[in-house]
């Protein structure tokens, strides 16, 4: 994390204020009809928010056709879905398709772990 954003939540967290010691997102790449899309939406969209994984990397959804510029990708994404994790609009590496809960949550975890991607801090 750069000196201005420590110094940005080393204020937010004096106010009160609850700030993620790690500014990392999942971006969930997306787009209308994806058959995976929706069963990952109908098995783990209400929960996600909820998991230790969630609080690590909250869940951002971008469209396929309309990705943001706010993110450097290391390749076009391809597939739906594809999740990305990223840290200060770069992406650290990503999972391509959806193969069930188990399969995701297992990924998932090795991908936060092996970028040291702690859970929000609060006070």
């Amino acid at each position: 994390m750069n000196w201005a954003l420590r110094a940005v939540a080393a204020c937010a967290m004096s106010l009160g204020a609850v700030l993620p010691l790690n500014a990392a997102d999942l971006v969930m790449v997306e787009q209308a009809g994806c058959h995976w899309c929706e069963r990952w939406d109908a098995e783990l969209s209400a929960i996600y928010p909820q998991t230790d994984e969630g609080r690590r990397a909250p869940l951002r959804r971008v469209d396929l056709r309309d990705l943001p510029e706010d993110i450097t990708f290391t390749s076009q994404p391809v597939f739906t879905p594809t999740f990305v994790l990223v840290e200060d609009g770069q992406e650290l590496g990503r999972m391509e398709g959806y193969n069930g809960d188990e399969f995701f949550w297992f990924l998932l975890g090795r991908l936060l772990d092996a970028h040291d991607i702690a859970a929000a801090v609060t006070q």
